[in-house]
């Protein structure tokens, strides 16, 4: 969880995590120089199996989920934001699902809200299909072109995979989620579950933006994404020719 100035749902947010965690489980908390109240509320639950990461200098969600995503023991890593609500069965899903693929996806709704989101291109029902998992091409061409809902929130990943995912590229400053969405597809290996895992808090301080970029702002969120491609595959062939001579990453 990358958290910041979470303190007024945060709470609720760690609760429906917790209960779907095992004894071996962990929950780690990369805070990001929070100014409310965020470190007090997540010290004062009393669990074994919350991390607190709290950091002195405040570099942004993307370098904070780099961090957690990099800190992370266990086998299976799903991120998570501070303000929604994990769903019941999200985990045992999403789990199941990363004993197949290295990179798995979720739909997800609205806390309060419609649970059907609205697509860019006037899609009533904008969502992830099952049957899209393998069609890695067109999902890459997806992303592109702003037309796949892959959010981090409703995202997880096998540790295995890190070597291809980490380090982020200095350059990415948004859309950590898309960098794994392109990975997962680049690397051949992503579940779609159509399952909506958890329900998400719309407010003023959602890091996603809801209202519709300036032409500009999305060409060059897509010129990014071109090169977070090319640093991928690139990546993937490096770590295959290494695989081959029998040189571990």
């Amino acid at each position: 969880m990358a958290a910041y100035n979470g303190e007024r749902h945060i709470e609720e947010q760690i609760g429906s995590i917790l209960a779907q965690l095992g004894a071996d489980d962990e929950l780690i908390i990369v805070d990001d120089r929070s100014t409310d109240g965020t470190r007090d509320v997540v010290r004062g639950i009393d669990d074994e199996r919350i991390r607190l990461v709290a950091r002195d200098v405040n570099l942004g969600y993307v370098r904070t989920f780099e961090e957690a995503v990099g800190l992370a023991t266990r086998p299976h890593i799903l991120l998570t934001d501070q303000d929604d609500v994990w769903l019941p069965g999200r985990v045992e899903a999403m789990s199941a699902a990363l004993e197949l693929t290295d990179v798995v996806a979720t739909n997800l709704g609205t806390l309060g809200g419609p649970e059907k989101l609205r697509g860019p291109f006037g899609q009533n029902d904008w969502r992830l299909r099952a049957d899209d998992s393998r069609h890695h091409g067109r999902n890459i061409l997806g992303i592109l072109l702003g037309d796949r809902p892959y959010y981090g929130c409703a995202m997880g990943l096998r540790r295995s995979v890190l070597p291809l995912v980490l380090p982020l590229p200095s350059f990415l400053h948004e859309s950590h989620d898309l960098w794994l969405a392109l990975a997962g597809n680049v690397q051949g290996s992503i579940t779609h579950l159509e399952i909506r895992s958890l329900e998400r808090r719309l407010h003023d301080s959602n890091q996603t933006p809801e209202r519709p970029r300036g032409p500009g702002a999305v060409v060059r969120s897509r010129l990014v994404l071109v090169q977070c491609l090319r640093v991928l595959r690139t990546r993937r062939r490096v770590l295959r020719d290494r695989a081959n001579e029998g040189i571990h990453p």
